[in-house]
């Protein structure tokens, strides 16, 4: 089969394009002819080796998909061949970068077909990673104040949306350029992190979700009220150590099953939350897609097209 690969550690260029061998299903699992994978940012820091390094390769990226069920694994009752589903692959069984992929049956869920291909690739991990921050972890609650840091990023967008359907005032920090974007996902006050310093502008929030990472993550504690709460994403394995003893600081734990999927397209197909802004590209150019993404100033979701 096709995919997108890399032999050794580095940055996008080292990604390639050609044949690797096709995988099988095992007990337990469906095999899948993908049509769309997502590009997310853990994808490019595997690449790179900021995670514990790959130790086989070639080594095929990706996380999240849609596609059609091509096979059945051994005592899999809950589909069928031909079904479209679509879902996230476990932590250290990445591969959604190629023509088909194998993955345990009981943690995908069928396509609505309302949704097509590349849009349920998109708000897979992004919403998984959103409702779990802000449902699970933050239990975020109507009427309470939420900063999220880096709004117009996939996961963000979703958090923003969500956070609104629940009651929450939304403040949101963005470029100026993605003002217009996340004021219509629903952002109540907008700070432009170019030219402003959010812990001037906010404070005595109840809560923080941070999906930047750095310094940002460490100033994010100073708009906390006592008592309140911050999660994060983008800090690692685990949550930055706090400087203050009067707040919680949590690294959401993003398992995957199907009820969360389920979660992601019922509130999509209600119109709770609108689908992300998406950048498309073939498989073949996933290297120019993770450039994009090492930007860091991408609005929405980068989407590889497989078939």
């Amino acid at each position: 089969m096709k995919a997108a690969f890399f032999m050794r550690h580095g940055g996008p260029e080292v990604l390639q394009y050609g044949d690797v061998p096709d995988p099988v299903a095992g007990p337990g699992e469906v095999l899948v002819d993908v049509h769309a994978a997502s590009v997310n940012a853990a994808d490019t820091k595997v690449r790179a080796g900021s995670y514990a390094p790959v130790s086989h390769f070639p080594y095929v990226l990706g996380r999240d998909f849609s596609g059609v069920v091509a096979a059945l694994g051994e005592g899999v009752r809950d589909f069928k061949v031909g079904d479209p589903i679509f879902g996230v692959l476990e932590m250290g069984h990445e591969g959604a970068y190629a023509e088909k992929l194998k993955i345990k049956a009981a943690i995908v869920a069928r396509k609505p077909d309302a949704l097509p291909h590349a849009e349920c690739a998109a708000i897979a991990l992004a919403g998984l990673t959103a409702l779990v921050s802000i449902e699970d972890t933050l239990e975020l609650a109507r009427g309470e104040t939420i900063l999220i840091q880096g709004g117009a990023g996939g996961v963000a967008g979703f958090a923003i949306q969500l956070a609104k359907h629940i009651g929450a005032r939304v403040i949101t920090t963005a470029s100026a350029a993605n003002h217009a974007y996340v004021r219509e996902l629903g952002a109540d006050q907008i700070i432009d992190y170019r030219t402003e310093d959010f812990t001037r502008k906010v404070s005595e929030c109840d809560a923080v979700f941070d999906t930047v990472g750095g310094d940002v993550a460490l100033k994010s504690f100073a708009v906390l009220r006592p008592g309140g709460r911050a999660a994060f994403i983008a800090s690692g394995a685990s949550a930055p150590p706090s400087p203050r003893t009067d707040v919680r600081a949590y690294r959401p734990n993003v398992g995957r099953d199907r009820h969360h999927l389920e979660r992601i397209v019922a509130f999509v197909l209600s119109g709770a939350v609108r689908l992300p802004e998406i950048k498309r590209y073939p498989l073949s150019e996933a290297a120019a897609a993770h450039a994009v993404s090492e930007g860091r100033h991408l609005r929405g979701k980068l989407v590889l097209e497989v078939r």
